[in-house]
């Protein structure tokens, strides 16, 4: 099966095509294969994890889902949202998926999760000042940087920090423009992607926390899903999983990662 790889739709005119190659199937004797089905899937910018696919790459758990989607058979029309726009789309819609979400008790009722794809730890990222805990931060740093409507975020507001000290970057923003520029302390975010961006930023070192949090990255459905979806993406997951091209998938995008300067 082949992927729909980008934003745009096909529609109208297949539809007659798809009905006139039947007809003339029928008519020579020959069986009638049905299309695939094509579900939407909606991530995120947010390297390695996942991308638009601009460039035919789809980052870490971008690639494991089309790929367990062509052994599943469907076709995937990905769109890229900013994240929290993303998350309600997915949430009040059908048979959506979306990934790379973080299983988390405030989202657990709101979706359908299919299958983990892999663990990511979280730390704090500051130029000249190192942190230990979630305690030590929160006296620290004034200001954290850290993705709106993310794991993240929520995670420092069940730690205790006051609204003025988190700052929820937005689609548009560079996070680590904003550290290197001085206007955050620090930033929160997922291990890898920070390994990702930050040299492309500059070549400064990076203070480095211990990792403090540490969630499963999921393929995940809306709360109304059909059950074929899940069952045959789960199992093309796990089948993944099993014959190891999961595992190569993820250490193509993280082998070629380095610290940022780590300390």
């Amino acid at each position: 099966m082949s992927h729909t790889r980008g934003s745009a739709r096909r529609e109208g005119a297949p539809l007659l095509k798809l009905l006139g190659a039947a007809l003339l199937l029928a008519a020579l004797g020959q069986p009638c294969v049905a299309a695939s089905r094509t579900v939407d899937l909606y991530l995120p910018d947010a390297p390695p994890l996942s991308l638009p696919g601009q460039d035919g790459t789809f980052g870490i758990l971008g690639d494991v889902t089309l790929q367990a989607a062509t052994r599943a058979g469907f076709d995937l029309h990905v769109v890229s949202l900013p994240w929290s726009r993303a998350q309600r789309t997915v949430q009040v819609g059908t048979d959506q998926l979306i990934i790379p979400l973080s299983r988390t008790p405030e989202r657990e009722d709101a979706y359908t999760w299919i299958a983990p794809i892999m663990s990511m730890d979280r730390a704090f990222f500051s130029l000249d000042k190192r942190v230990d805990s979630f305690e030590q931060a929160r006296a620290t740093y004034a200001r954290v940087a850290v993705g709106m409507g993310s794991a993240q975020e929520q995670k420092l507001r069940d730690e205790g920090f006051s609204d003025q000290q988190i700052y929820p970057v937005k689609i548009g923003e560079n996070p680590a423009m904003l550290l290197l520029r001085g206007r955050v302390d620090a930033w929160f975010n997922g291990i890898p992607e920070t390994r990702y961006i930050w040299p492309q930023v500059s070549d400064r070192a990076l203070q480095t926390s211990p990792a403090l949090m540490t969630t499963d990255l999921y393929l995940a459905c809306s709360k109304r899903c059909d059950r074929a979806i899940v069952q045959r993406m789960r199992e093309a997951v796990e089948a993944m999983r099993d014959d190891g091209s999961l595992q190569r998938l993820r250490d193509h995008y993280l082998d070629r990662l380095h610290e940022p300067g780590a300390r």
